[in-house]
């Protein structure tokens, strides 16, 4: 006989949603940085792990490695089934397998969780030298050190040159950083809804996001991490994924879907919600059982440093030491990373011929979801 879970029976959830020593590893598995790392912020950052998949095997000559870098709140399980150690099934499922898009009978492909993440990689959430949770103490980072530690696994990988680096959003930002900082390892490159510099209005919307969780009465300035379930900052996060959500979607889809329907039963006037509200409480609920509010924080914050020009003459100068091959993609409904900051890159970079774009109703989550899309770049790129 099967329960019913109701508002009153669901189990609370944990003070964070990382991933913590002693749960189940799943597929990752780790590099430990030699040293502390030099931060680009100042001072440096003792104890760097990463998690990281791969699928696939690596060449003889080691030419096949392709690094996939994930958005905001994704991690390093971009393929498979959820399982103990991964709540969530893979979030590029369908562009890595064999005989995909990244045929893995093919490439060698490897998959880090971001420097700052909370899936395994050093965070907030992991533990600091003295053997507690990094919490509010965790150092500010940019993109520029997440993909200095990147570069660390690559070399402990034996891996002198990826064939291809391709991501979107937040992944390709740390893209658009691998091909400046190292420009003679990244062979190929492939940036979805992505941008040389953070805007001033994606900047704006973060900061909205950043307020939203240091508001939350349990956020302690970051220390939460030993706190009960149900009593980490969640309404301050779930708040921000409310928020982020809706910038992540379009108008007519959202229009389309839910229009002005009561949730249900429900009834707005009488303080139930609108179909629409039920959508983002959904995506909230579920963000905050599986991530970390400090590392929300962590790397909304390094979006918003991130800039490839800086300290190197601009925009265009950095862009100008690019010399891999590139296609640069916007999705024609992102209302958050508009196609004009993709044609900037594709203007900039040498190796992009001309600005590709992708045809979806879901705003700047099309780069996830038009994986036919996505694998056929990745296919005119690659072959």
């Amino acid at each position: 006989m099967s329960t019913v879970l109701t508002p009153s029976t669901v189990p609370l959830p944990p003070a964070s949603g990382a991933w913590r020593e002693g749960d189940p590893p799943g597929r990752r598995q780790w590099y430990r940085h030699r040293g502390p790392l030099p931060l680009e912020a100042g001072g440096q950052l003792p104890g760097v792990r990463l998690a990281f998949e791969t699928w696939g095997r690596l060449a003889p000559d080691r030419s096949n490695a392709v690094l996939v870098l994930h958005a905001l709140t994704g991690d390093s399980h971009v393929t498979g089934p959820a399982e103990p150690g991964h709540p969530t099934a893979g979030w590029w499922d369908g562009l890595v397998g064999p005989g995909r898009a990244l045929d893995t009978d093919r490439w060698f492909v490897v998959a880090p969780n971001v420097l700052g993440g909370c899936q395994g990689s050093t965070g907030p959430s992991s533990l600091s030298p003295d053997g507690r949770p990094w919490g509010g103490a965790f150092p500010f980072l940019t993109q520029r050190d997440q993909v200095a530690a990147e570069a660390g696994l690559a070399d402990a990988l034996g891996i002198d040159r990826w064939a291809l680096v391709l991501g979107g959003s937040m992944g390709g930002m740390r893209a658009v950083e691998w091909a400046v900082s190292y420009p003679g390892r990244t062979g190929a490159l492939l940036l979805l809804a992505t941008a040389a510099a953070a805007s001033a209005e994606q900047i704006a919307w973060a900061s909205i996001q950043l307020h939203a969780i240091r508001s939350d009465p349990h956020w302690h300035g970051g220390d939460y991490h030993d706190a009960a379930d149900g009593l980490g900052p969640h309404a301050g996060l779930g708040l921000a994924r409310r928020l982020a959500h809706v910038t992540y979607r379009s108008e007519p889809e959202l229009r389309d879907r839910f229009g002005r329907a009561p949730q249900g039963p429900e009834d707005p006037w009488r303080g139930g919600r609108y179909q629409v509200e039920s959508y983002l409480d959904h995506h909230a609920d579920k963000l905050v059982r599986r991530f970390d509010a400090g590392s929300y924080v962590t790397l909304a914050q390094a979006m918003n440093s991130h800039d490839v020009g800086r300290g190197r003459g601009g925009v265009r100068t950095a862009l100008g030491r690019v010399t891999a091959p590139a296609l640069v993609a916007g999705v024609d409904s992102d209302r958050l990373y508009p196609l004009a900051q993709q044609a900037e890159l594709a203007a900039r970079l040498r190796g992009a011929d001309r600005l590709r774009v992708i045809e979806s109703p879901y705003g700047h989550d099309g780069f996830l979801i038009e994986v036919e899309q996505v694998a056929a770049l990745v296919a005119e790129l690659v072959n």
